[in-house]
């Protein structure tokens, strides 16, 4: 399994440690809240309100370089939004993936 990184918040922040370290800080700020509002509507089978957490969530997991990951998450959207959870199972993966990671920063 492809794992979290910070590749392209490098290439992002050109060597401005200060840039990175603030897109950092936002990731670790908003993601939490955006993966439980995730597991709130999910767990409630408000597969439509879950399918726009995971649009922001996907976002995040594009940014932290995990690019299969991305295209999980994109197919899981799509899928909820058709009434299926399809692909849960790989896109709770990642995130478990991104919480483990965002702890050692």
């Amino acid at each position: 399994m492809e794992q979290p990184n910070q590749s392209y918040i490098n290439s992002l922040s050109g060597g401005d440690e200060a840039f990175k370290q603030k897109l950092i800080d936002v990731i670790k700020s908003e993601y939490p809240e955006e993966k439980e509002v995730y597991f709130n509507n999910y767990n409630a089978q408000n597969y439509k309100l879950a399918a726009d957490n995971v649009h922001k969530l996907k976002h995040k997991i594009s940014i932290l370089g995990l690019e299969k990951g991305y295209e999980v998450a994109v197919a899981y959207e799509n899928n909820l939004i058709d009434g299926s959870i399809d692909q849960k199972e790989q896109f709770e993966a990642i995130l478990d993936s991104i919480t483990n990671y965002l702890k050692t920063l």
